[in-house]
């Protein structure tokens, strides 16, 4: 009997001398990097579609159809420029970047405080023409901070004082500055994503089910003490009280007040509902024209549901959860569990985000004001996302190089009968 094996750890050079052999890079997952690309496609003409009718019209956008699409489409541009180059810089890198990221978030989250107010909430950085929503940053780079600290503790990690504790304080003081601007929709999305991969980290569930009930008390708490603490008039007041109570009866009773406080939700399924089977087409949206406020932007889901009706509204729900599966799956092939993490973090904030706006938006949930990731008007949102989704897909490279050896460890040596001269088979 012979052996052969099918697959060498060395070759022999020019001179001789053997080298190790550099394993082939893997492509990356051909599927998800699609699937990005058609969602943000299909983002950019629905951003157009819901925006170009009320644009045309209006003086304060100086009568431009594409004073909405055109930024969108360059921060696309850059943002899939940024994902091709992310993708090919191995995701191990970003577990020692992860440092200056979050410090850079935190200096951020702080100075977007100090910034004009824009409809009632201190969440962008302007400079110039450029605008910064500190707010995306901080879950991306939030979520590597999780992984990094996670994988480096390991089984430490299921201790409460020295694992995780520093992981809970972390999550808080970020939670706490985003609340701070105010930006709930932005906090929720954030801390159920940190959950998520605390939870897929080995952490006990007591110690979950304990912060969980810790963050609703010390959120209870801080938004009781900011309204006795902050300064306003007997007006301000009435109108931040009013506010909320609205969206909770908009939730409750759609139909309240169809003129006022639940306007935006009765349109909006107003719209779900007038798009049928088939949709009224591509572009022929009724409730964009000055019935829904930002139809391109926390409703352009009503939009997609007027224009294509349920068979297209299907489509589009079943793409996008083909596309957290495959990146769920992706995430769960990687061998190292700093990879994993991530691509569970990654999926798990693009996911909820989702879910809370098409929730809000067909009003299975309260309405919280987020966007829909890939498809609605914002150039950070789509930046970030596609940064994000370029970690993953070089996530998705380590995992089919791991599948790929694999394959190859299973028939690396081969036996075979050994072929013997006629002479010595004969005796």
């Amino acid at each position: 009997m012979s052996t052969i094996r099918t697959n060498k750890s060395s070759q022999t050079g020019r001179s001789g001398v053997k080298t190790k052999a550099r394993p082939p890079k893997a492509p990356p997952d051909f599927q998800l990097l699609i699937l990005t690309l058609i969602l943000t496609g299909f983002g950019l003409l629905m951003v157009f579609s819901a925006s170009s009718s009320f644009t045309l019209l209006g003086s304060k956008f100086r009568n431009d159809p594409l004073y909405f699409a055109l930024p969108q489409l360059q921060y696309a541009v850059l943002g899939i420029f940024v994902m091709l180059i992310t993708m090919n810089i191995p995701y191990k890198k970003f577990k020692k970047l992860f440092i200056p990221m979050f410090f850079l978030t935190f200096i951020l989250l702080v100075a977007v405080l100090f910034m004009p107010a824009v409809n009632g909430a201190h969440s962008w950085i302007r400079i110039g023409s450029f605008t910064l929503q500190p707010t995306e940053l901080a879950k991306i780079s939030t979520i590597l901070y999780l992984a990094a600290l996670i994988s480096k503790k390991g089984e430490r990690f299921r201790d409460l004082r020295s694992g995780f504790m520093p992981v809970f304080v972390i999550v808080s003081v970020i939670a706490g500055l985003v609340m701070l601007q105010p930006d709930f929709g932005s906090c929720m999305i954030l801390v159920l994503a940190c959950l998520l991969v605390i939870y897929a980290g080995g952490a006990s569930m007591k110690h979950i089910l304990g912060s969980m009930l810790i963050v609703a008390v010390m959120l209870g708490l801080f938004l009781g003490a900011k309204e006795l603490l902050t300064p306003k008039s007997a007006d301000e007041a009435s109108a931040n009280s009013s506010y909320r109570v609205d969206r909770i009866q908009a939730y409750l009773d759609p139909f309240a007040d169809p003129k006022g406080s639940t306007q935006n939700l009765l349109n909006s399924l107003i719209a779900v509902g007038e798009g049928g089977t088939t949709g009224a087409g591509y572009g022929q949206s009724i409730q964009k024209l000055s019935y829904l406020s930002n139809p391109h932007n926390d409703f352009i889901f009503a939009i997609i549901g007027e224009e294509f009706g349920f068979i297209g509204t299907a489509a589009f729900l079943l793409l996008y959860l083909y596309f957290l599966w495959r990146g769920l799956l992706v995430s769960l092939r990687c061998p190292d569990i700093f990879g994993t993490l991530t691509g569970v973090g990654i999926v798990g904030l693009i996911g909820i985000q989702a879910f809370i706006n098409i929730g809000g938006v067909t009003n299975t949930i309260p309405l919280t004001g987020v966007t829909l990731p890939f498809i609605s008007h914002g150039g950070t949102s789509l930046l970030i996302t596609l940064f994000s989704m370029g970690i993953l897909l070089s996530i998705s490279r380590d995992s089919k190089k791991a599948n790929s050896s694999i394959k190859q460890e299973s028939t690396e040596t081969v036996t075979v009968p050994e072929r013997r001269p006629a002479l010595y088979r004969s005796r």
